[in-house]
């Protein structure tokens, strides 16, 4: 019994030139992504700023968003819907450690923002616009936004539920929007 050596398989003619494969185009879009992670756990750390939890909720941020990307979508399309799924993420993460409703979360954020100083045209051109306006959605706006009160505060107040509010806010915006103030 003699042992011969035994010829190499032959190997297929397209592996023998180099040819490359293209991958579906998923995996690109799918590269994208892993690219842009490092910029969404950025993101997510400046906003938490603890380490493991942004490592976590870039992790679900992924989980979230990689399988439901388009193929071929572009990169800017992959990078904004990450974004969107990183901010709602961070909006779970925030209402569960705060006790509050996405809504109520947003809510507060909204009025927030810091305060300023407003010129006299600007003051004088929101008088006019109010003035317009039927007394429930000047009253709603004056709440909301010149006195700062939550939906809750304003629906106690005007005696209706918060739906009722949220409604009428964005009905009196519209109104709002509509006003002409030529003089």
């Amino acid at each position: 019994m003699t042992s011969e050596a035994r010829p190499p398989d032959p190997v297929p003619e397209d592996a023998a030139q180099g040819q490359v494969v293209e991958l579906p185009a998923a995996a690109g879009v799918a590269d994208v992504a892993i690219d842009e992670l490092e910029m969404i756990y950025a993101f997510i750390y400046s906003r938490v700023g603890n380490r493991a939890d942004a490592e976590d909720l870039t992790q679900q941020v992924a989980m979230k968003a990689i399988p439901r990307l388009r193929q071929g979508a572009p990169a800017s399309a992959v990078r904004g819907y990450l974004f969107a799924t990183a901010r709602s993420v961070l909006g779970g993460f925030w209402s569960t450690r705060l006790g509050l409703s996405e809504s109520e979360l947003h809510e507060d954020l909204a009025m927030a923002m810091p305060q300023r100083g407003y010129s006299e045209e600007s003051v004088e051109r929101v008088r006019r616009v109010l003035e317009q306006l039927s007394d429930n959605y000047r009253r709603v706006l004056e709440l909301r936004f010149l006195h700062g009160y939550s939906l809750k505060e304003v629906a106690v107040e005007m005696r209706s539920t918060v739906g009722a509010v949220k409604v009428m806010q964005l009905r009196a915006l519209r109104a709002a929007a509509k006003v002409r103030l030529d003089e």
